[in-house]
């Protein structure tokens, strides 16, 4: 029977080996899930909410280990890891506090306002979860909350790097008192997982990951009229503008560019810089980014790690290589040294122009790619030249000018306004463009698996 290996990023050694699952058992566990759904459904949000407290608590009981594990298993820092889990922990929380309002019955009025009527967000049966490794517990953690808080149950596929990063999970939800069946882990390969897809009792599909994926799942997804939701990564720009604070921006630029190794889909990634504070901003973005300290991410002064494996790895390095093939300039980093760990170190590519991977694709490592614009009007129009949409940033002294550029010219999901982050329980998560569809977070994400049900009364 085939088997997953695990692998430490930084070291090359190998951690674990698990077991693919066939068909019929992963076929069995959808049947268990459906059942458990039966009878969760049965219970009200303010019931349902205890279970959701409860798992936040265990989840911080075991964030050392939790985050030692990721760590492990693709190289995140060990702090941000602990931050990952206290995030986690925080979403279970919200969402057990919001749920019951953001899910309650509506009354509204039908028959021109003569009769009553009740919208009511109803379950809709077990999700399809498949997540990515760039954060091993936030990722299924975002869908998973929302879908118990709803009444759903819900199926994880992780990816195979983090497997066992899933199967802590489930353990500690188990652990936490969670009916068992509500959320079950998978181990499987794509041949299956497009079977689970196409499978009765599976009602809806989520996925995190690259476009490419994200248009097979939700090809497949359609074909068998199942909902989706998709987060499908991005080349999120960041405006340097004319009025720009350039301290500010350099430190908080850099900052997103290194944040989780620079393996986040809403990372900084291109720099669009206008010329009047062009020069300003290269020389003190290159310094520090020379400046960091890359090493072994279980020590605390550590600010970069390894990429998650071998194959991120390369892929970097070809995207690099075919940036400066294609005349990018590099003005730091770039000369990974060999060894048996996938270390990348911070670099900065001058002079993107479209063509290149620097500008058109995902840099899913601590590579910015710097392009220059004329002004204000240029830089905006640069950064929506782009095939994806899910976030992006401006920096400008002018807070009146930030909030107009975002809110009727950036074509992206999310923007954020002299400073950067990752996501937020209460703002909206999500995309447009080749960076998918959908929304999670902010009360967002607990609707989009629930049959919007309209019941009719006479009077």
């Amino acid at each position: 029977m085939a088997a997953i290996h695990t692998c430490n990023p930084a070291t090359g050694e190998q951690l674990e080996s698990y077991q693919v699952e066939t068909e019929e058992e992963v076929f069995a566990k959808i049947e268990t899930a459906h059942a458990a759904f039966l009878n969760w459904r049965q219970k009200s949000h303010e019931e349902r909410a205890p279970y959701l407290r409860k798992i936040a608590e265990v989840l911080r009981a075991n964030a050392d280990r939790f985050a030692e594990l990721m760590t492990r298993e693709m190289g995140k820092l060990l702090r941000d890891g602990k931050m990952e889990v206290e995030s986690c922990a925080r979403i279970f929380e919200y969402t057990a506090e919001h749920g019951p309002e953001e899910l309650a019955d509506e009354d509204r009025r039908h028959s021109g306002g003569k009769k009553r009527g009740i919208v009511t967000y109803s379950p809709i049966g077990v999700i399809y979860s498949v997540q990515p490794w760039n954060f091993p517990v936030y990722q299924p953690v975002r869908v998973l909350a929302a879908n118990l808080m709803v009444g759903n149950a819900v199926i994880l596929k992780h990816a195979s790097i983090c497997t066992g990063s899933g199967l802590l999970l489930r353990d500690l939800c188990l652990e936490a008192g969670l009916p068992q069946g509500l959320f079950e882990v998978i181990i499987v390969g794509h041949d299956v997982s497009d079977k689970v897809i196409g499978h009765d009792l599976i009602r809806a599909v989520t996925m995190t990951g690259s476009d490419g994926a994200g248009s097979h799942i939700g090809e497949l997804a359609a074909k068998n009229l199942k909902k989706t939701v998709l987060e499908l990564g991005s080349n999120d720009a960041y405006l340097v503008l004319e009025d720009a604070d350039i301290e500010l921006a350099v430190k908080t630029c850099v900052q997103g560019r290194i944040f989780n190794n620079g393996e986040t889909c809403v990372s900084a990634k291109r720099f669009i810089v206008t010329d009047a504070v062009y020069d300003a901003f290269v020389s003190a973005f290159v310094k520090q980014m020379k400046a960091i300290t890359m090493g072994d991410p279980m020590m605390e002064d550590t600010q970069l790690g390894p990429l998650s494996s071998r194959e991120q790895f390369d892929m970097i390095a070809d995207q690099v290589k075919q940036s400066l093939d294609k005349g990018a300039k590099l003005l730091c980093g770039g000369d990974p040294e060999d060894g048996s760990g996938c270390y990348y170190p911070a670099t900065v590519l001058a002079d993107c122009k479209p063509g290149m991977p620097a500008y058109d694709d995902e840099l899913f490592g601590p590579v910015a790619s710097i392009i220059r614009a004329k002004d204000d009007e240029d830089a905006m129009k640069i950064a929506n030249d782009s095939r994806y949409g899910l976030g992006g940033g401006i920096f400008t002294k002018d807070e009146k000018k930030a909030v107009r550029l975002a809110h009727d010219h950036f074509d992206t999901g999310m923007v954020r306004i002299n400073s950067f982050g990752a996501a937020d329980p209460n703002m909206p998560f999500g995309g447009v463009k080749n960076s998918g569809y959908g929304r999670e977070h902010g009360g967002f994400g607990m609707k989009e698996f629930v049959n919007a049900k309209a019941i009719f009364l006479p009077s």
